[in-house]
């Protein structure tokens, strides 16, 4: 038997392992600085700060409390690092691979491919997913596979699966994508049914499919937006800002590779939540590897590793247009010359917006169905990636999306 491949997530692995361990070191010697009321807090963790620093102060009154507390400290931090240790380990070596089959290609250009879930009597839906990340977060695993479930609803998912970037894409820029590959994709479709179809856009997909909307309304009878982001300035402008910031090292480089690496992009989601590799591995290093949890949590961490390059051409219209000048909520993002302005948006619209999204604020997602005239908007309880792959799923988002798509038209 060929031994599987080991795991190289979560990546970059270098700088979670560094950004963790330079966080847990630090403890014991922000000690004295917690004791001397010396560290700069955050306004809303002040109170708390100074409420835990008077409780120390109060215990270390007694002979070698001090000295016990330093010792605790050490201990905690010691099991946390082996905790998130052992979680990447265990990741790591996990039995669980991905084995869920392809669907028939109803048409390929390039990189990429439609994939026809079926069955060919079914109202096609066309779903575009965005272009940092694989395609198959709505075909997860069987029991966490949105376009199956649609499939059995009686309508038709056709997923675009843009592929990897070869020597053709390289040479992309959002316009090439959209009014170029995705448009020729939408009017296979099209040609395919008869007539209009509706087109659902997951994340950065969401804002392909409104341009695509836009430009292609006669071709489109409905338009999904799957927390799709607008105003990139909304809820954090500085942290949009710094996004568009740690592009601008890469700029040379682009110009030689053609692409921003998958590395680069997994670093840059990093900055939204430097420890979340800590939490996430050490929840998983206290899971029975054989549990359902278990095998979800690999699919689910396989899949974010499992991410493709970015285009130069994206690469800057993405980070430096969205992110830095938020070209989209500005009204200055044009696609073949055009502007992207979704108050002319006139088809049936519904945006799903997970009230607990921190890859793509509320406010961000919001402000797009607020300005297409007629736009339904529902807010699941989910996160982002929760809302197409959680338990709550089916629910909040999967049942709502079918009975709007069936209804639509």
């Amino acid at each position: 038997m060929t031994a599987q491949p080991r795991r190289l997530g979560p990546r970059p692995l270098g700088l979670h392992l560094n950004l963790v361990m330079a966080t847990l070191l630090s403890s014991s010697g922000g000690l004295p600085l917690l004791r001397s009321g010396s560290l700069p807090w955050k306004p809303p963790l002040r109170g708390r700060a100074e409420e835990l620093r008077r409780q120390i102060a109060q215990r270390e009154s007694r002979p070698g409390a001090a000295e016990d507390l330093n010792r605790a400290v050490d201990a905690e931090t010691r099991r946390r690092i082996d905790a998130f240790l052992t979680g990447i380990e265990r990741y790591r070596h996990h039995p669980y691979r991905r084995d869920l089959p392809d669907p028939p290609v109803l048409w390929t250009e390039g990189a990429t491919r439609l994939l026809d879930y079926g069955p060919p009597s079914g109202r096609p839906v066309l779903f575009v997913p965005s272009l940092v990340n694989r395609h198959y977060i709505l075909d997860l695993s069987p029991g966490k596979s949105l376009m199956r479930w649609l499939s059995g609803r009686g309508l038709r998912p056709l997923l675009v699966d843009w592929g990897t970037p070869g020597p053709l894409e390289r040479r992309y820029t959002l316009t090439d994508y959209i009014a170029g590959r995705l448009e020729r994709a939408l009017d296979v479709v099209v040609e395919m049914h008869g007539r209009p179809v509706p087109i659902a856009g997951y994340c950065m997909g969401g804002l392909l499919t409104a341009a695509l909307a836009l430009r292609r309304p006669k071709s489109v009878a409905g338009l999904v937006l799957l927390a799709t982001p607008w105003d990139f300035h909304a809820e954090d402008a500085a942290t949009a800002r710094r996004a568009a910031a740690f592009f601008q090292p890469y700029g040379p480089a682009l110009e030689r590779w053609g692409e921003l690496p998958t590395d680069a992009l997994q670093a840059l989601f990093a900055q939204l939540d430097p420890l979340l590799a800590l939490k996430k591995f050490a929840q998983f290093a206290r899971m029975d590897p054989a549990s359902r949890g278990a095998q979800g949590f690999v699919a689910l961490e396989d899949w974010l590793n499992d991410g493709v390059p970015l285009v130069a051409g994206v690469a800057r219209d993405a980070l430096a247009g969205w992110y830095g000048r938020n070209d989209t909520a500005a009204g200055n993002w044009l696609v073949g010359g055009l502007p992207v302005d979704p108050t002319r948006i006139r088809v049936p619209t519904l945006a799903l917006i997970p009230e607990k999204d921190r890859i793509v604020p509320p406010a961000s997602a919001m402000a797009l169905p607020k300005v297409i005239p007629g736009a339904q908007v529902l807010v699941p309880p989910l996160g982002h990636i929760g809302m197409v792959v959680s338990a709550g799923a089916e629910t909040g988002v999967w049942r709502p999306l079918a009975d709007w798509l069936t209804a639509t038209g």
